[in-house]
């Protein structure tokens, strides 16, 4: 694991937090904005609660390389309201009809089905408005157009969405290590990918090398992140969570523990920390946040 002094790493973690939370309250629309219980949904589902794991890998990515925090919120912001859009999607009765969300009602038990459904929506919009906006005001239109692009990929049928799909037609069916693990890649693992490459594309000058390195540190995060939230899911306290435990066996959907067994899952989540943290050999201590991140991604409890 990555050696960090007892308070520095948590205090900066917690700075990343506060940071998005304001950034995020000046992006989305004011409750009293008409029409005002759409505007309500979405800062329901957008504010107050989340470990905010994307938003602060784009600032510990971006600080990595040297970039001033103001110039990272807004793909930072950006690839939190794309998570937060498939959140709100996720837990609709078509998909994962789940009633519960970090602890609270999911948007559509909150307000309605048709609301939520709006609320994903405008979420996602709003997201590339941000890069949109701040492409024209930073003057820099190559960088963000990458962002944007690379965003766009992260969330679609190659992506976020096609990983979700995959998702609803692998339940009940007998999967492969090889075939749930592309599943994870691209339903948890692309927006986790992008969060870290986004920030890349607003330093001024790495170099293809680094690139690589970061991308291969970013697709083994993502991918230990999903294992290791099955592995909750089977062992992890629902009251820490802020969800129902269980939910994956209870809907005979496929995941780590129950393909390879439980030894095997966490293995692999050792195996894929490990991988990502060597990836980060030359970076130096400028790269300690993003070693942090992952530890933190397999010895969470939540």
């Amino acid at each position: 694991m990555a050696s960090i002094g007892p308070d520095s790493m948590p205090e900066r973690i917690a700075a990343y937090r506060a940071r998005i939370e304001t950034v995020l309250d000046g992006y989305l629309p004011p409750l009293e904005r008409v029409p005002e219980r759409l505007h309500a949904a979405l800062r329901y589902s957008a504010l107050g609660t989340g470990k905010r794991l994307r938003p602060i890998l784009v600032y510990a990515t971006g600080e990595a390389l040297g970039v001033p925090l103001e110039r990272l919120d807004a793909p930072a912001a950006a690839v939190e309201l794309i998570h937060a859009y498939s959140l709100v999607h996720d837990d609709l009765p078509a998909m994962d009809n789940d009633d519960l969300r970090r602890g609270r009602p999911t948007c559509h038990r909150a307000f309605d089905e048709g609301t939520a459904i709006l609320a994903g929506d405008a979420l996602q919009v709003l997201a590339f408005r941000i890069l949109a906006a701040e492409a024209t005001r930073d003057g820099e239109i190559p960088a963000y157009t990458r962002m944007i692009h690379l965003l766009a990929e992260a969330s679609g049928t190659d992506g976020m969405a096609g990983g979700q799909a995959l998702d609803l037609a692998a339940v009940g069916q007998q999967l492969t290590v090889e075939a749930l693990e592309n599943i994870h890649r691209r339903k948890t693992g692309a927006l986790i990918r992008a969060s870290v490459l986004m920030a890349a594309m607003v330093a001024s000058e790495t170099d293809t090398r680094r690139l690589a390195r970061l991308d291969r540190f970013a697709q083994d995060l993502g991918l230990a992140f999903q294992i290791q939230d099955d592995i909750l899911d089977v062992e992890g306290d629902a009251a820490t969570l802020g969800k129902a435990t269980g939910a994956d066996r209870a809907k005979d959907k496929p995941t780590y523990p129950s393909i390879a067994g439980m030894t095997a899952a966490k293995r692999r989540c050792r195996d894929l920390h490990a991988h990502a943290v060597a990836a980060l050999a030359d970076f130096g201590p400028g790269a300690e946040h993003l070693r942090w991140l992952a530890d933190f991604v397999i010895e969470r409890n939540s």
